[in-house]
């Protein structure tokens, strides 16, 4: 098997990890509350402490990651997390009274998480390029969503034979993962020195003078989108069992549909937006009333299956406006740059899911009415927003390029990264060749050839 495969086939599990985090709790969330006696806002922190230290942690692990390797960082981060969800498991199988332990244990799940996802996607950058980077992104994005649809499930699932059984997966699950990723994956040798931590934030800051008129608000509008998802997804699987009687695999069934949803809304949006700056920033745009549209309608339905159709809207409205800021973020900041800013709009994103459960607890103590209109209100103030404040440009266009030829062809080979990172473009026939050479001879001949020559024909002019 070629080292490339192998290297896919060890990397491809780690995102599915760091979704199954919080998605497999959320359908087990009103059984633990009932079995441990716990108020909402207890069963809602759950959610709260795995999300606030995955969001601290991210942007150092990052960090890390550029310092000592990111494998040692990813291998660490796997044993970590699997042994966070030990802790919660055997709390809850051997105390009687195992909240306190269970929220240790979720700490370090956070902690844990934060070097899984990320670093493995900079780590397929490192190990891949061109056409074959699109691919293994590709791929890894797509065990993403796949985890995200399947983790209701696989969490009601588990509740079968047990409430705790979602703890005790997460050992099995992150020894699994880590084998392959161990045996599997072969790590390149930094070219590079990392730079210091005071140059690092200074870097950050610099970026944030320059960009952060919009950058702000898209790491807004990102987090208020998966606030907005796990605040309703911990609503709905509380309603379904609370008020419906509807539990195990059926209601895991019905929180995977707007997940399913938002899926297959940011799938085809990748397909949609390519390099099209202004469409992918009308796409947030969009994306932002139709999640308020969908708060505002579903305040007014009392059914649970109306209740998910409405928010089926919302869901798609965050399929829209997900890859778009991606995007966006990628293909406007500087590549030197993209490491530290990925990273801390990651860290961001997971607050937003972090306060998301609990905030939607104490609105919902005081009207379904206010919760629903609260977000929806939040929802049109930023997409208002982001018709004023959103409008990015591309890094080539920011720096001082000699020639407007040579400033089109920097802004060409930019974008064309970013498509080949979001896997919408395909590389040329000549990237293709150039791939094929290397893969068979170790070398490009060509290019070897181009190299001769033009040392023959230094040498005739000297």
């Amino acid at each position: 098997m070629a080292q490339n495969a192998k290297n896919l086939i060890g990397l491809t599990g780690i995102p599915l990890v760091m979704v199954l985090g919080n998605s497999m709790l959320i359908p087990v969330l009103p059984t633990m509350k009932a079995k441990m006696d716990l108020t909402s806002l207890q069963t809602s922190l759950l959610i709260t402490a795995f999300s606030i230290a995955a969001g601290i942690v991210i942007p150092f692990a990052g960090y890390l990651s550029d310092r000592f390797g990111r494998k040692i960082v990813i291998i660490l981060s796997l044993v970590v997390y699997g042994a966070g969800g030990l802790l919660a498991g055997l709390a809850a199988l051997w105390w009687d009274d195992p909240y306190s332990l269970i929220m240790v244990g979720r700490v370090l799940q956070g902690i844990g998480a934060a070097g899984t996802a990320p670093i493995a996607m900079a780590l397929a950058g490192d190990l891949f390029n061109g056409a074959s980077e699109s691919r293994a992104l590709g791929l890894m994005e797509t065990s993403n969503g796949l985890g995200k649809v399947l983790s209701p499930i696989f969490g009601s699932l588990l509740a079968l034979i047990s409430w705790y059984m979602v703890f005790l997966a997460f050992p099995i699950i992150c020894g699994v993962v880590l084998l392959l990723f161990l045996f599997l994956t072969k790590e390149k040798k930094q070219e590079k020195q990392p730079i210091p931590v005071k140059q690092y934030l200074h870097s950050i800051g610099q970026v944030f003078k320059q960009h952060g008129k919009w950058l702000i608000p898209a790491f807004f509008i990102g987090s208020i989108c998966l606030f907005t998802l796990f605040g309703v997804l911990f609503y709905l699987s509380d309603l379904l069992e609370e008020k419906y009687k509807i539990d195990g695999v059926i209601k895991g069934g019905f929180l995977a549909i707007p997940l399913l949803v938002m899926s297959i809304a940011a799938y085809v949006t990748g397909l949609i937006i390519k390099k099209k700056l202004g469409l992918m920033r009308w796409f947030v745009i969009v994306g932002m009333f139709l999640l308020s549209a969908s708060y505002v309608l579903a305040s007014f339905v009392k059914g649970a299956y109306p209740l998910i159709g409405i928010l089926v809207i919302g869901s798609a409205g965050t399929g829209l406006i997900l890859p778009c800021l991606n995007s966006m973020i990628v293909g406007a900041v500087q590549k030197a740059e993209r490491g530290m800013i990925t990273s801390l709009y990651s860290g961001v994103r997971f607050i937003g899911v972090a306060i998301g459960p609990p905030i939607f607890t104490w609105l919902l103590d005081i009207s379904r009415t206010v919760m629903f209109w609260s977000i929806a209100g939040l929802s049109l103030v930023f997409g208002v927003v982001a018709i004023f404040l959103l409008k990015p440009k591309q890094a080539q266009q920011q720096t001082q390029a000699g020639g407007e030829q040579d400033q089109k062809a920097a802004e060409t080979k930019g974008w064309r990264q970013v498509s080949e990172l979001l896997g919408i473009e395909p590389a040329t026939p000549d990237e293709k060749r150039k791939e094929t050479a290397v893969e068979k001879y170790g070398f490009d001949p060509d290019e070897l050839l181009k190299r001769i020559l033009s040392g023959q024909k230094e040498k005739e002019k000297n």
